[in-house]
């Protein structure tokens, strides 16, 4: 049997009238090099079958990497960009969004190939099928955005696919608050009751929830008559954390007058006086909003022990957080300058109390209008 070389790897047995094809299959355990032959009836299918070996030999040498897809690279980017430099609050809120909604329906897609007309549709089908508002869908779009800005800095994008994308315009969503007159009933039917003090500290003072939630007593200043927040306390999922307030504009020092003076005074001696009969472990947290085991309010309890009171006692329709809306109103009927309610208020910039208080604004421009219009009678 004769075999004669055709071209590299393939030679001709004319013989048996049969193509021979030499595959290299690498080197074995010994450091030998194995080669396999097969053969085949013509040269042509020769020359296919040794193009397809090396085609086969070199996926399995080189498998093609995996593209990374949208939920890769959000896992990735929450792990490593946001858990270390946000609030657990914030982690837990992205966290959900993308497990609840952006993973179900582009988590798949490769980060490459991400389109801005899918990101779009997404868009359209929160709104249409699971009925999200334009605020919620909003706040998709905010931590879409960053993230794929990041991928872009971190050159695992060449573009980014969502500054092609319209995204929901917010609603400004129209702040709930009692008038002047609805607060003092308040007051009244309040007085007496455990809420006495929340109500009347939260709406002296137009604290958030989360502040008078995470308020404590070595923050009360009797000696200088103030008190200074900083602190919050806050809930995600059935977690409650006591953290620092919301940013830094929100640590503020607030003056008291008389009656929430006398009213922090009272609720101070009183816990102290509980803590004496009860023992060391009542009000051991040093909070001054205290429930009946001596533990600190969540935030969500609080609010419901508020819209109870409010429920049964027939007065109109507010939340907890609306009488930090009512301080607001009821300052800037007394004249003070949005500026001035805002930075008591502990707002990082005058826009964003004009921004959340339009009816404010737009009872300024009522009052400027009608000066106007009296000067040129």
């Amino acid at each position: 049997m004769a075999r004669k070389r055709v071209e590299r790897n393939i030679s001709f047995d004319d013989v048996r009238k049969v193509y021979y094809v030499s595959m290299d299959l690498g080197k074995n355990s010994e450091g030998k090099r194995v080669k396999q032959y097969r053969t085949f009836p013509n040269l042509t299918s020769a020359r296919t079958g040794l193009r397809e070996f090396y085609a086969d030999r070199d996926k399995l040498l080189h498998p093609p990497k995996q593209e990374q897809t949208l939920r890769q690279w959000l896992d990735y980017w929450m792990e490593n960009i946001i858990r270390p430099n946000r609030a657990e609050t914030t982690v837990y809120a992205y966290q959900k969004i993308i497990d609840n909604h952006l993973d179900p329906l582009l988590g798949a897609v490769p980060l490459s190939k991400l389109s801005p007309k899918q990101i779009q549709e997404y868009y359209q089908t929160m709104t249409r099928t699971e009925g999200l508002s334009s605020n919620t869908i909003r706040r998709h779009h905010d931590l879409l955005s960053a993230a794929l800005r990041m991928a872009v800095r971190q050159d695992m994008l060449r573009v980014n696919p969502i500054e092609r994308v319209e995204p929901p315009r917010p609603k400004l969503h129209e702040a709930s608050y009692y008038t002047q007159e609805n607060l003092k009933v308040l007051y009244q039917l309040v007085e007496g009751h455990w809420l006495e003090m929340v109500v009347k500290v939260t709406a002296g003072l137009g604290l958030r929830r989360e502040e008078i939630c995470g308020l404590k007593w070595e923050s009360v200043d009797f000696q200088r008559r103030v008190v200074h927040i900083k602190e919050a306390r806050t809930a995600y999922g059935a977690t409650v954390v006591q953290k620092e307030t919301k940013n830094r504009s929100s640590m503020r020092t607030l003056f008291m007058p008389d009656e929430l003076y006398e009213l922090l005074r009272r609720e101070k001696a009183r816990q102290e006086q509980e803590r004496a009969i009860r023992g060391g472990d009542y009000a051991a947290s040093g909070h001054v909003v205290l429930d009946r085991e001596g533990l600190p309010y969540s935030p969500n309890a609080l609010s419901l022990a508020f819209t109870r009171f409010v429920r049964k006692n027939h007065l109109p329709r507010l939340t907890l957080h609306g009488l930090r809306h009512t301080f607001a109103t009821i300052a800037s009927a007394q004249g003070v300058p949005l500026f001035d309610i805002g930075k008591a208020m502990g707002h990082s910039t005058p826009a964003t109390t004009g921004r959340i208080y339009t009816h404010l604004v737009d009872r300024t421009h009522e009052e400027t209008l009608l000066l106007v219009s009296a000067a040129l009678k």
